[in-house]
């Protein structure tokens, strides 16, 4: 009797400590940011976001002589009306980058933007408005800047970011944060430069992540978030095959009582 209790309370003792190891283990593979953060680490500072190809430009040029700059501003675009009440201020219309890199600037003409950073393509629209204007004040903004969030997640798709200026972290809060299935050591973030994408891979769970060179998104940034083990075998079993699993089950069976008589 006495040995069993001892036999017993092993069994338990081991229990307990699968758990506390299973624990630890979760933890890691759940908190985020673990570990402290250096206070001397550069933390990513780089958010100028880089003009691309089919990027909506909002530019609007701004000088003295007021005359001067109206022939390159284009008209602004009327409020919609919705139930005899305008629905929000006017707007300017956008300058479209095309596949080229360039848009088509009023007076001036063709103008090479893409690959620029914003910093970059306001000194050049600058230079070529010398011959023009004294001293002009230009302002850019992307009127289609936007994110991509899939995977799982608990708010899924594409997001307008009115400010330009996202990371990471801020862009996966807007879509509900992770469901407690997703892999945050494996976040995928697709980005497109020059006509190539390339991929680079996040972990959630090392503060490291403040010093990624996606952790600010840009414009048309893809992230996926990758489901666990669990999930995508969950998945599998649903009701369009949970059927044919019970069928294949059946004819196993039949077959080894027929075979076995």
């Amino acid at each position: 009797m006495k040995k069993k209790l001892l036999n017993g309370k092993k069994h338990i003792v081991v229990l307990l400590i699968s758990m506390l190891l299973y624990g630890c283990k979760a933890k890691k593979e759940i908190v985020y940011f673990q570990g402290e953060l250096n206070s001397k680490e550069q933390v990513n500072t780089n958010y100028n976001p880089i003009l691309k190809c089919d990027d909506l430009l909002s530019i609007t040029v701004l000088g003295i002589d007021v005359e001067a700059v109206k022939p390159f501003n284009l008209p602004l675009v009327s409020a919609g009306i919705v139930g005899g009440y305008a629905q929000g201020a006017p707007t300017p219309s956008g300058f479209l980058i095309g596949p080229d890199g360039y848009i088509d600037f009023p007076v001036i003409g063709k103008i090479k933007l893409a690959e620029l950073k914003r910093s970059q393509a306001i000194d050049s629209l600058k230079k070529s408005l010398d011959l023009y204007i004294q001293n002009p004040t230009i302002l850019i903004r992307i009127l289609n800047y936007k994110v991509t969030v899939l995977g799982d997640v608990k708010n899924p798709g594409t997001f307008t970011i009115p400010n330009e200026k996202i990371t990471i972290i801020e862009a996966l809060g807007i879509a509900g944060d992770l469901n407690i299935t997703g892999l945050r050591k494996n976040i995928k973030v697709i980005r497109e430069t020059e006509g190539k994408k390339k991929e680079f891979i996040i972990d959630l769970t090392k503060n490291d992540v403040f010093n990624s060179p996606v952790y600010y998104l840009q414009q048309n940034d893809l992230v996926y978030v990758e489901p666990n083990r669990s999930k995508i075998n969950s998945s599998l079993i649903n009701s369009s095959n949970t059927g044919i699993a019970i069928s294949a089950v059946s004819l196993i069976a039949t077959l080894i009582v027929l075979f076995t008589k």
